[in-house]
């Protein structure tokens, strides 16, 4: 562009070309991505979970936690309601192999995924070893904490086995199981009743166990 051409920019020329780039990422944001799901009725999205070995379909508000979805809508009241705020532990499932706060996740966010509940660790007849330690030792009181710690646990171990380091471990080359540890990697269950030391003398249990 020369000197003369530059001068015969108008400032209606320089608004309009503005107002053009403006409206440009506006225009490609309205495009929906071919990969997305569409909402269905009432703006539901469509979500399939792995829940304790079963298949499951769901139609959800995209604002639905995990928490909610399991005990609302698939009525698996085993894992509880706490502080809804990822505070207290008593919600912990485990993901794909990870324990997680389901309050503090949405449901479609794990759309594809294996999720375990309490309900599918064990059952009344066939008690999972972890269950089966907690009544031993009489780690609980009221119970109300004792689905998220029981789950919490039992991935807990899995994560010591796997030679996951936490913020106690001394050796990062040697993670190995400890009162220690238990206690480190178990500080998101809180219990109000403060049955820990009964809770850690059951997760010792198993750990020995599965020694």
């Amino acid at each position: 562009m020369t000197t003369e051409d530059f001068n015969r920019v108008s400032r209606r020329t320089i608004l309009g070309a503005s107002a053009a780039i403006c409206a440009a990422p506006a225009a490609t944001a309205a495009v929906p991505a071919s990969a997305a799901k569409k909402p269905g009725a009432q703006g539901l999205l469509p979500v399939t979970l792995k829940v304790n070995g079963k298949h499951l379909h769901l139609d959800l508000d995209p604002r639905t936690t995990l928490l909610d979805a399991l005990r609302e809508h698939l009525r698996l009241t085993g894992t509880k309601k706490g502080c809804d705020h990822g505070q207290c532990g008593a919600c912990t499932v485990i993901v794909e192999g990870r324990r997680i706060n389901s309050c503090l996740t949405l449901a479609v966010m794990h759309d594809g995924e294996s999720v375990t509940t309490i309900e599918g660790l064990g059952t009344p007849e066939k008690l999972h070893p972890m269950q089966k330690a907690f009544v031993v030792h009489d780690g609980y009181q009221c119970g109300y904490c004792t689905p998220g710690q029981i789950c919490s646990a039992v991935a807990m171990l899995d994560e010591i086995a796997a030679g996951l380091p936490s913020h106690v471990t001394a050796d990062l080359d040697k993670v190995r199981f400890s009162d220690a540890e238990v206690r480190e990697r178990m500080s998101g269950n809180i219990c109000r009743c403060a049955a820990y030391s009964n809770i850690v003398a059951a997760i010792r249990d198993v750990a020995e166990q599965d020694a």
